[in-house]
């Protein structure tokens, strides 16, 4: 996550229609919004705030396929090899009788890997402290857009301007 640091004009917004439709607006007028805050998920906003689609499927398989691979070199090492096992005249590695604890393994590397990544990639840990709030507001009923006034090229009042323009209630000013 990144440290917040300079100047915000924040735009509170009643309405996710609303703050979902200024969103292309502000961009295409030649503003950089930081980040849009929420009380819940509005469906589009990462395709309206520019966001790339995330890789997190990818980081997924490559978990499953470690589980597999750990869990069949667990069982054939210690079944086949290390200390072989012939029960009734069966062969000591035998697959079949290894998919459910090669399945269970692939699902538990699988969800402690992206429960791992999801706190990793959203900077959340016990560690991690986040003092900066735009406004209290947003896990209640308001939707609040922050904008970083000095990575944007417009002055202050231009860009508080086109967030009255865009269907703002309020715009304000933070500084971290």
């Amino acid at each position: 996550m990144a440290e917040l640091s300079g100047k915000y004009l924040v735009g509170v917004y009643d309405d996710d229609d609303t703050v979902l439709h200024a969103v292309p607006r502000l961009r295409k007028a030649g503003v950089k919004i930081q980040e849009v805050y929420s009380p819940f998920p509005i469906h589009g906003m990462d395709d309206a705030l520019g966001h790339p689609r995330t890789r997190i499927g990818i980081a997924a398989f490559m978990f499953g396929v470690t589980g597999c691979c750990v869990a069949l070199t667990l069982m054939i090492w210690t079944m086949g090899i290390d200390w072989p096992m012939i029960v009734g005249g069966k062969d000591s590695i035998s697959l079949p009788n290894y998919i459910p604890i090669t399945f269970e393994l692939t699902v538990l590397f699988t969800a402690f890997g992206m429960v791992t990544t999801f706190f990793i990639s959203n900077g959340l840990s016990p560690a991690a402290h986040n003092h900066e709030r735009f406004d209290v507001r947003a896990t209640d009923n308001k939707f609040i857009m922050a904008i970083n006034v000095g990575r944007n090229s417009m002055s202050e009042d231009e860009i508080s301007r086109a967030l009255r323009d865009s269907g703002a209630e309020e715009v304000n000013i933070k500084q971290f």
